[in-house]
Parts: C-alpha cells; sequence; structure tokens
C-alpha cells in the first residue's frame, strides 16, 4: 500500500491556498494536512501535524516563506521544504537554497509538476525551475551584508537616518555608512533605488 505524503500549505492568499490544496487533494498519494496564511505559523502546524513536505509561498505576512524554511529546516530537518515564488527573482532562489530548501518553483507551474515535486523531494532529490536556476547563475551571488540587508529593508518606509538608528540602535553615521555602500555595491543613485533594485533581485 502507499504511504500518504501528508503536506503543509502556507500561502497567504486563500484563493490560490485553497484551489492548490484542491488540486494536490485530487493525487491518490498527497494529503493536505494543514494549511496557514502567514510564516510564522508555519512552525507550529509543521509540529502539530506531523508534516511530511511543507509548501511555502515566499512573500508571507509574519516571516517570509524563506525565513520560515530556515526555522522548519532547523527544527525539523526530515521534513522537506519546497519554497514557491510568484517572482522569479534569482536572488529568492540562492536564499531558499541556503535556508534548506528542496524545491523552488514558481507558483503558476502546473498541478502536475507540483505533486511531481512532492514526491520527488521525498525521495531525497532537489527540484529546481531550470529557468530560475539559469537566472542565478547568470545574476551571481547576493553582494550585500546581512547588515547592508537589515538597514535597506528598514529604510524601505522612507524613514530618517536618525529614525533608523534609533530603530537598529546603530548611530547616524554608522547607518550612512551602511546605505553609502549598499548604494554603491549596487550601482544605483539613492536608497530608494536601491531598495527597489535588491528587492527586484531578491536580494532583500
Amino acid at each position: 500500500m502507499t504511504r500518504t505524503i501528508k503536506v503543509l500549505l502556507a500561502e497567504d492568499q486563500s484563493m490560490v491556498r485553497e484551489a492548490l490544496a484542491a488540486l494536490l487533494g485530487l493525487e491518490p498519494d498527497i494529503e493536505v494536512v494543514a494549511q496557514v496564511a502567514r510564516g510564522d505559523e508555519v512552525l507550529a502546524a509543521v509540529a502539530a501535524h506531523d508534516v511530511d513536505v511543507a509548501l511555502l509561498d515566499i512573500e508571507m505576512p509574519g516571516c517570509t516563506g524563506i525565513e520560515a524554511a530556515a526555522r522548519v529546516h532547523r527544527e525539523f530537518p526530515r521534513v522537506k521544504l519546497v519554497v514557491l515564488t510568484t517572482f522569479g527573482r534569482p536572488g529568492y532562489l540562492r536564499s531558499a537554497m541556503e535556508a534548506g530548501a528542496d524545491a523552488f518553483l514558481v507558483k503558476d507551474a502546473p498541478a502536475a509538476q507540483l505533486a511531481a515535486a512532492v514526491r520527488t523531494v521525498l525521495a531525497g532529490e532537489r527540484v529546481i525551475d531550470p529557468t530560475l536556476a539559469a537566472a542565478a547563475l547568470a545574476e551571481g551571488a547576493n553582494p550585500l551584508t546581512e547588515r547592508e540587508r537589515e538597514v535597506l529593508r528598514a529604510a524601505a518606509d522612507g524613514s530618517t537616518n536618525a529614525e533608523l538608528a534609533k530603530v537598529l540602535h546603530l548611530s547616524q553615521g554608522t547607518v550612512r555608512n551602511y546605505l553609502s555602500t549598499a548604494i554603491q555595491k549596487l550601482a544605483v543613485r539613492n536608497r530608494a533605488e536601491a531598495v527597489r533594485t535588491a528587492r527586484e533581485k531578491g536580494w532583500l
């Protein structure tokens, strides 16, 4: 008798989540045992439902799918992780792999491909969208340090250097230096362009 694969779906858009659950539910060997709409609900759901494979959207409230993947990988290393994205940003692929993801697919892939990916990762293999893999190789590594990314993320809402310094517990001079370095690395003119460019490449 074929063992049923227990799947968790983490996706903040309810219509997309329910559609994915319905499609996967048609597979004879896959059961969606839990659904969550927030990244910070993933770990508890994995623990509560003895999940085999977690399907994680990248952009969710609470925390990103990549951050959730890292937490699950750390706490439940046997659970296989499939990261789904609407945006084929090459930086996301690298970040997902570093977080412990076993598969990285675009969300509009055919349902049969997603089901096949679930079975493949459970068998111990990796599945990566070939177009995204090629783009990631062409793009190269993220040039920003973790601290530069942190400052850029905080600066995305237009906060002043003084406000950023207070929130990040840094001096204004240090904040200015991080922003200046990030702007230089990304070859842009200002912090707004730096935030936009880093997001487009999946580096934030």
